[in-house]
């Protein structure tokens, strides 16, 4: 099965001063998003990617870049408008401080289901057209690379904490119990019998090991051993 990386973009002038960005567009990164962004280059650099996806906003591609230019072969770099930010409508563009005031702030936080912005999308909506998307571009990187190909999705918080529900079996009613950090890095493989979240929301550690075999469907009873297990002793 074929790993995907979900990376959050970096940190936005937007995000530091409390905006609700949206698809506004020109929104890009700040300094601290910058490093940030660099830092989850530095740690992927040790795992050869296939690919990196990118919404089409200038902060997910500016993260993009700087993912690529820490990789030592030369991944596929695609834009897959699927994955890009929840359609908040009359929202974007406003304070948080200000929108936490709104009645819909708290069908957000307890019901996202049934959460509808004015002028925009629901997000039962925005979780099916990015689950969709990621679904599909894990299953072209399966086709073209193999079992053991890793790849990049880089998105949103919103977008990939449902994609994250999706894939715990998470009711989009529970997503709001996910944190996304920026520039974090979250691993979905999606196998036959069932999607297995590798991690969440890290912005540290070493990742070299997703350089080896993704193994088989089977999760391992009892928790296994994890990716350094040594090699079982042959006479």
């Amino acid at each position: 099965m074929a790993t995907v990386i979900l990376v959050r973009h970096g940190r936005t002038t937007a995000n530091a001063t409390g905006m609700l960005a949206g698809r506004t567009l020109g929104v890009s990164l700040d300094e601290v998003g910058r490093e940030q962004a660099a830092r989850a280059g530095e740690r992927l650099a040790a795992v050869p990617l296939v690919g990196v996806v990118s919404s089409p906003l200038e902060r997910c591609q500016e993260t993009s870049s700087l993912i690529l230019l820490h990789q030592a072969g030369s991944p596929v770099s695609s834009i897959d408008a699927d994955i890009t930010e929840c359609d908040y409508g009359n929202w974007q563009g406003r304070s948080l401080s200000e929108l936490a005031l709104e009645k819909l702030w708290a069908v957000v936080q307890t019901q996202p289901s049934a959460a509808v912005f004015p002028g925009g999308e629901s997000m039962a909506t925005m979780q099916a057209r990015s689950v969709a998307a990621i679904r599909r571009q894990d299953a072209f990187f399966e086709t073209q690379h193999g079992p053991d190909a890793v790849w990049v999705a880089v998105s949103h918080g919103d977008i990939i904490k449902s994609i994250l529900a999706d894939a715990l079996g998470m009711h989009l009613d529970l997503f709001q119990r996910i944190s996304v950090g920026p520039a974090s890095v979250s691993i979905v493989r999606y196998g036959l019998s069932r999607p297995n979240v590798i991690a969440t929301n890290t912005d540290a550690g070493d990742l070299s090991w997703l350089r080896t075999t993704a193994g088989g469907d089977d999760a391992p009873v009892g928790g296994g051993a994890g990716p350094d297990a040594p090699q079982t002793l042959r006479s």
